[in-house]
């Protein structure tokens, strides 16, 4: 009979460490964009959330001819998902109201420095702005 040659079965060192820095790689590209999809995921929360409030403005403004405060629509201070505090100012005469909706810190989404907060007004002017208070509209409204 002939001896059988022994092998051994299993991973080496060197392969084990190369698929640890492929791995770490990955991981290291993955994270980072994982959470600025995340954050822009959530800034429609805070968008649908004043495209609501301004459908229920315009109906109000159809039955009594000027828009609504805060009490009168019931507003809830915050969006559907959490994200963002809602805030509603209507003029003094009732015929305008800017409405905004602000990251809030609980949840994060104050991490997002791109879109801190987002405004709308009863002439559908869409704004948001940055951390530093610099215009992003076109960045955060689409």
């Amino acid at each position: 009979m002939k001896p059988r040659a022994s092998r051994v079965l299993g991973v080496t060192l060197p392969e084990l460490l190369t698929a640890l820095v492929i791995v770490a790689v990955l991981a290291a590209v993955a994270v980072p964009l994982w959470r600025v999809h995340l954050l822009r995921v959530r800034r429609e929360d805070g968008i649908t959330a004043l495209i609501e409030l301004q459908a229920a403005q315009d109906r109000w403004f159809g039955s009594h001819a000027r828009y609504a405060t805060v009490e009168e629509l019931a507003l809830r201070r915050r969006s559907d998902r959490g994200f963002y505090d809602l805030e509603l100012r209507v003029g003094d005469d009732g015929l305008g109201y800017l409405a905004s909706a602000k990251a809030t810190h609980q949840t994060g989404q104050d991490d997002d420095s791109r879109c801190v907060e987002f405004t709308l007004d009863q002439n559908n002017r869409r704004r948001a702005v940055d951390s530093e208070g610099n215009d992003r509209s076109a960045d955060c409204w689409r």
